[in-house]
């Protein structure tokens, strides 16, 4: 049976930077992009039905954020998560990525320590450095697979600890579940995270932007807060905006239980002036949290046999390459290593030879050289029509 992610929607011409971008990035138009991490769905129907409503009225001026956002996000994550979250936690803001360069600011005085583990979403770095901020590197640890694939990454605690002793350490970026390497974190992990943060007192940002998409058959994503004792010094960073497939509404959600830290985060939103929103971005965010659960549950289904059709693919049918199915997000970290290319050999390989745009696994740090970002919130036709390519020109080299 056909289903209606199966279903293209053409993306050209509408200034999206997934597809409009693809000359200046990739430089040129015909490479599939399967890069930047948004899905080619449409986004539920609940939401687009909200926003046409709200286009409706003519006057898009100042807009307040009404009680029914919040109660939508509330139970949401209570139902979906058994995350009990009181109004007064909650600090909206413009999106997750200028929620990082504000807690580094909030949190760490300028020179001060940002710990991150890299591979990780770029963000993570550059809100660090261009806050003035020194960065601290963690690195996740890949460890051989038994299968096909390259392997599963895990923490090195160990070395965390390390991190976290040093006298300018101030702020732990956590990214759960993991982008780019799709683990879902267990409560073990977790809770020893939250038992380093708690020994060296330092203030953990939690992006839990992914949380929604997890699979059936992995393991069930931990909020940290949950886990966290009433001290801990936590901030978690949620939004719609991947669940939904809305990044482009930009509106996000800090939960921040101690009233001393999430007045630190909201003065510095309003020291650059970032407390307004968008009247479109409020109306899409609660009709997700409110009425996209049916769509989110058919979405996570498609995506877990897209992902499975992938891992089966290439590691039965591109030479040299590798990959181990996430247990969560939209997002497949593929082992390219045994290609012995350099980082830019391997992005002109995938770009001139197979025609493919996706994201280096360099801009994700170094221990992400050799590796490619895939993103599979597509139709199953562009991943078959991707890995032809690939195989392609695998098959055309000595």
């Amino acid at each position: 049976m056909t289903s209606p992610f199966d279903q293209p929607v053409a993306r050209d011409h509408t200034c999206s930077v997934k597809f409009d971008a693809r000359k200046a990035v990739f430089g040129r138009e015909d490479v599939i992009p399967v890069w930047v991490a948004d899905m080619d769905f449409a986004a539920p129907e609940a939401v687009t039905r909200a926003l046409v409503e709200r286009a409706r009225h003519p006057v898009y001026g100042y807009t307040l954020f009404p009680d029914s956002l919040y109660e939508a996000m509330i139970h949401w994550f209570r139902a979906r998560h058994g995350w009990d979250i009181q109004r007064d936690w909650i600090l909206m803001a413009p999106g997750v990525v200028p929620s990082l360069h504000a807690a580094c600011m909030a949190y760490a005085e300028p020179g001060q320590g940002v710990i991150i583990q890299p591979p990780v979403y770029p963000p993570f770095f550059s809100s660090v450095r261009q806050s003035g901020r020194t960065v601290i590197e963690n690195p996740l640890v890949l460890e051989e697979g038994r299968g096909a694939g390259p392997g599963r990454y895990r923490m090195d605690l160990d070395h965390l600890e390390q991190c976290a002793a040093r006298p300018d350490a101030q702020v732990l970026m956590l990214c759960s579940p993991h982008n780019p390497v799709g683990r879902v974190w267990s409560e073990e992990e977790l809770r020893a995270v939250l038992a380093i943060a708690r020994k060296h007192d330092l203030v953990v940002l939690s992006d839990e932007i992914h949380c929604d998409l997890t699979f059936d058959d992995g393991p069930r994503h931990s909020v940290l807060a949950t886990l966290a004792e009433q001290d801990d010094a936590l901030v978690t960073a949620v939004a719609p905006s991947k669940s939904f497939n809305m990044p482009g509404l930009g509106l996000s959600a800090l939960v921040i239980p101690d009233a001393e830290r999430r007045a630190a985060l909201k003065g510095v939103f309003q020291t650059l002036h970032m407390t307004q929103c968008n009247p479109f971005s409020v109306a899409g965010f609660e009709a997700g949290y409110r009425d996209g659960g049916a769509w989110l549950d058919d979405l996570r289904e498609y995506l877990q046999a897209n992902r499975d059709y992938v891992e089966e693919a290439v590691n039965g049918r591109l030479s040299r390459i590798r990959v181990s199915a996430p247990e969560a997000t939209y997002l497949m970290w593929l082992d390219c290593r045994e290609l012995g290319m350099t980082d830019a050999e391997l992005k002109r390989f995938f770009v001139q030879e197979a025609g493919v745009g996706m994201n280096p696994g360099l801009t994700f740090g170094d221990p992400g050289s050799g590796f490619m970002r895939l993103n599979i919130g597509c139709p199953r036709s562009v991943l078959t029509e991707v890995l032809d390519r690939i195989e392609n020109a695998l098959g055309t080299r000595p």
